[in-house]
């Protein structure tokens, strides 16, 4: 009982103590500290909520984004067909399906003109999992330092959001880019010019991840840095109707801690450029004693009105280390070209401070219809190590009814080379005695359908708000 009351009389005073504080017209936060308060605008810029006060050049804002997918894959081989084998479904069956692609959250803040913070989450498999994780400072016109868990600046379309991507899913060879990784990155704009340096180490994502490089850590490894800097020239600036971006990357890079392969070594492997299927063709496994990797690429891209196009050429190689794996360097590449062009006046927008491709502004009060073409190769063939090649046509139409909503329609004709039997478990062709193999060597390749040639249909709904 003198316990309760004691309490009560301690709750009591604290009341009566931020009572007096209050009407002295101070405020304080939770741990005592007294605040400056700034009054924020709330309001809506296309869609997205913000509050903002721009004589401080305060500005807080959510940026949500939710893209539902769906696919259909037809036109393969005979065992690619639904059916049962031995009393068992048939793996080698490529299985439509549909799939959140992304569910992401993030808030952002420009905290006065000199500094910039933002966290980014996607819940789509049902677990957090960690995009960006931003402190920047921005108080240098044209000048951004920033730390945290981000992309490297690297491929122009590896490093440009989701959001705004011409397909569904990326080209194949932009999986031969780095993309986020914890590190530290400065980059310079200017109208003509645009450069970016950083270097970087673990990947951060989730749980499994992090714990790979925490038990690293604790056997004593040190984990391996990554240097990555890019170069752009815009001949014509960076904005306007007619754009012109010629860019080129180079990073080398020393083992990661964090990689799900083992220490020392490296896999190189992606989807035809769908998430529904989840096969990989394309794998090399995993090559063993990296010393380190070299990584280059050079990117053209432009725009005029409604017209857009990009294109890239990218190339990976692994250093062995030939005390553990006698082998020379491992080299694999790739390239894409693609374009679109907006059917009802609307324009095509560049992100000057990114280096990138932005949203467009449509040409009608409904919004506009979006006609694209890709093709898009990518090898990882080596000379001791054959994860397959895939080459790739793509046709897209896009839908953008609102700022905030995109409505995609992708087809594809995928041609997979013998070799992309998916690190051996996927049967590319048959042999001699006409039965299903997975061994390249014993394709018998009758008019040159030996690989998994298929087609594919596929959807998105996208919202961003």
């Amino acid at each position: 009982m003198k316990k309760s009351i004691l309490f009560l009389s301690a709750a009591m005073l604290s009341l009566s103590s931020f009572a007096q504080v209050a009407e002295d017209g101070a405020e304080y936060n939770q741990y005592g500290q007294k605040v400056e308060v700034i009054p924020a605008q709330a309001k809506f810029q296309d869609g997205i909520l913000a509050f903002e006060n721009k004589d401080k050049g305060f500005k807080l804002w959510f940026d949500t984004r939710v893209q539902a997918d769906a696919g259909f894959f037809f036109g393969g081989p005979d065992f690619t067909k639904e059916e049962k084998i031995d009393g068992k479904l048939n793996p080698d069956h490529i299985g439509n399906g549909a799939t959140l692609r992304r569910t992401r959250f993030a808030v952002k803040a420009q905290l006065g003109k000199n500094w910039y913070g933002e966290i980014d989450a996607d819940f789509s498999r049902g677990t957090f999992e960690l995009k960006d994780a931003i402190i920047a400072f921005t108080g240098i016109d044209g000048l951004e330092i920033k730390a945290g868990n981000f992309k490297e600046n690297f491929s122009m379309n590896r490093n440009s959001t989701s959001r705004y991507l011409l397909f569904m899913e990326r080209p194949m060879a932009t999986y031969l880019a780095p993309s986020r990784h914890l590190g530290i990155n400065a980059t310079y704009s200017s109208p003509y010019v645009w450069g970016a340096f950083g270097v970087f180490g673990p990947e951060v994502e989730g749980a499994d991840i992090q714990t790979l490089s925490e038990d690293a850590n604790k056997a004593g490894q040190n984990e391996g840095l990554s240097y990555t800097g890019k170069l752009v020239l815009r001949p014509f600036g960076g904005k306007g109707d007619f754009m012109l971006h010629a860019g080129a990357a180079f990073t080398y890079r020393a083992p990661k801690t964090s990689a799900e392969e083992g220490w020392r070594a490296v896999r190189y492997s992606t989807r035809n450029s769908t998430s529904i299927n989840r096969k990989k063709y394309v794998d090399t496994d995993v090559i063993s004693g990296v010393d380190h990797e070299i990584g280059w690429t050079a990117e053209l891209a432009g725009l005029y009105k409604g017209l857009r196009f990009e294109g890239a050429y990218i190339a990976r190689g692994a250093y062995l280390d030939r005390s553990v794996n006698d082998k020379d360097a491992q080299w694999f590449d790739g390239w894409y070209a693609e374009a679109s062009y907006l059917l009802f006046g609307g324009k095509q927008n560049y992100d000057a401070g990114g280096a990138k491709f932005t949203r467009i502004d449509p040409g009608k009060k409904w919004g506009d219809l979006e006609l694209a073409v890709r093709y898009q190769e990518i090898d990882l063939n080596s000379k001791d190590y054959y994860g397959g090649a895939s080459g790739m046509w793509q046709f897209g139409l896009n839908y953008y009814p609102c700022r905030n909503v995109k409505l995609v329609v992708n087809y594809g004709i995928v041609n997979n080379d013998r070799y992309a039997n998916g690190k051996g478990k996927l049967n590319v062709g048959y042999d001699a005695d006409g039965k299903p193999t997975k061994d390249y060597t014993k394709v018998v390749d009758a008019k040159g359908k030996a690989g998994v040639d298929y087609q594919q249909l596929t959807f998105r709904a996208q919202v961003a708000f």
